[in-house]
C-alpha cells in the first residue's frame, strides 16, 4: 500500500495538487455533533441545505456506508501578497482571493476524477469524488489526514500553505493506510477573531454564519440587516480578514495554478462600473467565476452597500440610477447607499419624489424606516 500511496502522490502533484494525504473515512469522530449544535443554534442562517442534509453530513459513512478511506487533496490558491491593503481604496470593490480566478470547483473536479480513475483501476474498488458540492465535511477529513487543522476561525489552516488551500476528496471502499492526523497549533493567538469586522465568532473555533460577511455577500438572498451594512466596507464578494491576518501565512506561497490567477476585473474593480452591470453583461464578465453563481441582483446589492460606505459623492449618480432598477433588492440597496452619501435635505427631497411611485413593500420600508434605524445606530455608537 505504501507503493500505491507514493504513486498517487506523484500523480496528484502532476495534476497540480500541492498535497495528497490519506485518512480513515469509517472511524468515529465528533465533527457531526459539532455540526448539529451549529444548526440547532440557527447559526447556519438561510443555508437550509445544511439542515436538510444534517444526518448525511454527520459522518462520511452516513452519506456512503461503503466508504473506508478518504484521499484528501489540497490545491494552494495563495495570493502573491497580503490582499487586505486593497480595501483602502473605498471607490473600488474588494473580492475575496478565492473568487478572483476560475471557479475552483471546475478547476479541481476533473483532475480529481482522473486521480480517482487511477485509484479505482489499481484497487478494483468503488470511488466517489467530492469538491464542496455534496454533504461531506471536508475540513475534519483534512485534519484527520494531516493537511492542517481547523483554526479558531473554523477554516482549515496549514503549516505549509497557511490559510489558502482548496480541498478535494476521493472516498473509496478500499482500505488504505492512513497518514497521521494534524493537531491544533493556534496556541494563544486570537488574530483571526480580533480581525473580524462583524464579530462573527461567538467563541474560538465557533462561527455564527449570520454575522459573517462571506455568508452575507454570497449566501444571504435578501436585504442585509442594517447593522452589518456599514461594516462591510468595500467587500462585495466574500471576506478575507480572518484568513489574511493569520501568522501562519508567513510560510504560504503564491499559487502556481494559472486558472486560479486573479482576473483584472477581480482586483480593484471600480464600483461605478460594477453598479452599471445589467444581467447579460454580468454573466459574460464573470463567466466561469464563482461570482456568477449569486446572480447580478445580489451582486449589485453588495456593490451598492459598498458605494454607501465609500464616502465618494461622485457615486451618487450610480446609486440614484438604480432607484428605477427592475429588482426590488437593488432598489432597496440604492436607497441605503444614497442615504449615506447625500445630505439630509437632498435625500429627503429624493424620498418625497420616489416613495409615492414605489410599489414594493420592502423598498417602501427602506425609505420609511431608514431614518429611525440610522438614529438608533447613532445612539448605539455614542453609547
Amino acid at each position: 500500500m505504501s507503493d500505491l500511496r507514493d504513486t498517487l502522490r506523484v500523480s496528484a502533484a502532476e495534476l497540480g495538487f500541492d498535497v495528497c494525504r490519506f485518512a480513515s473515512a469509517s472511524e468515529p469522530w465528533s465533527a457531526g455533533e459539532r455540526l448539529q449544535h451549529f444548526v440547532e443554534a440557527g447559526r447556519h442562517g438561510e443555508m437550509g441545505w445544511m439542515e436538510t442534509t444534517l444526518e448525511r453530513r454527520a459522518h462520511p459513512t452516513a452519506m456512503w456506508d461503503g466508504a473506508r478511506t478518504a484521499v484528501v487533496l489540497g490545491m494552494n490558491y495563495g495570493p502573491a501578497s497580503d490582499p487586505l491593503p486593497e480595501m483602502a481604496d473605498r471607490s473600488a470593490g474588494y473580492i475575496s482571493v478565492y473568487a478572483r480566478g476560475d471557479d475552483y470547483h471546475e478547476v479541481i473536479k476533473g483532475r480529481l476524477k482522473t486521480l480517482a480513475g487511477q485509484l479505482a483501476s489499481r484497487l478494483d474498488a468503488e470511488v466517489k469524488v467530492f469538491v464542496d458540492t455534496a454533504p461531506l465535511m471536508e475540513k475534519p477529513l483534512a485534519q484527520r489526514a494531516g493537511l492542517g487543522w481547523q483554526g479558531k476561525h473554523t477554516n482549515l489552516l496549514s503549516r505549509d500553505q497557511g490559510n489558502w488551500l482548496f480541498l478535494g476528496v476521493i472516498l473509496t471502499a478500499a482500505e488504505i493506510e492512513p497518514d497521521p492526523a494534524e493537531t491544533e497549533h493556534c496556541g494563544s493567538c486570537t488574530a483571526c477573531l480580533d480581525a473580524c469586522p462583524t464579530n462573527a465568532f461567538p467563541a474560538p473555533f465557533q462561527l455564527d454564519a449570520r454575522r459573517c460577511l462571506s455568508y452575507l455577500t454570497i449566501e444571504h438572498a435578501g436585504p442585509w440587516p442594517v447593522e452589518f451594512r456599514a461594516l462591510t466596507g468595500s467587500r462585495i464578494y466574500g471576506c478575507d480578514d480572518c484568513l489574511a491576518v493569520c501568522p501562519w501565512n508567513k510560510f504560504a506561497q503564491a499559487s502556481r495554478e494559472t486558472r486560479l490567477a486573479a482576473r483584472d476585473i477581480s482586483v480593484g474593480p471600480r464600483l461605478a462600473d460594477l453598479a452599471a452591470l445589467d444581467d447579460p453583461t454580468f454573466r459574460i464578465l464573470f463567466s466561469k467565476s464563482p461570482i456568477k453563481r449569486i446572480g447580478r441582483d445580489r451582486f449589485v446589492r453588495n456593490v451598492l452597500y459598498a458605494i454607501g460606505n465609500s464616502g465618494d459623492p461622485r457615486l451618487v449618480a450610480s446609486a440614484e440610477r438604480l432607484l428605477d432598477d427592475a429588482s426590488p433588492l437593488v432598489r432597496g440597496a440604492a436607497v441605503w447607499a444614497l442615504s449615506r452619501l447625500m445630505g439630509a435635505e437632498a435625500f429627503a427631497g429624493l424620498r418625497d419624489a420616489k416613495l409615492a411611485a414605489e410599489t414594493d413593500e420592502g423598498v417602501q420600508s427602506e425609505w420609511a424606516l431608514l431614518p429611525l434605524r440610522e438614529k438608533v445606530a447613532e445612539r448605539s455608537e455614542v453609547g
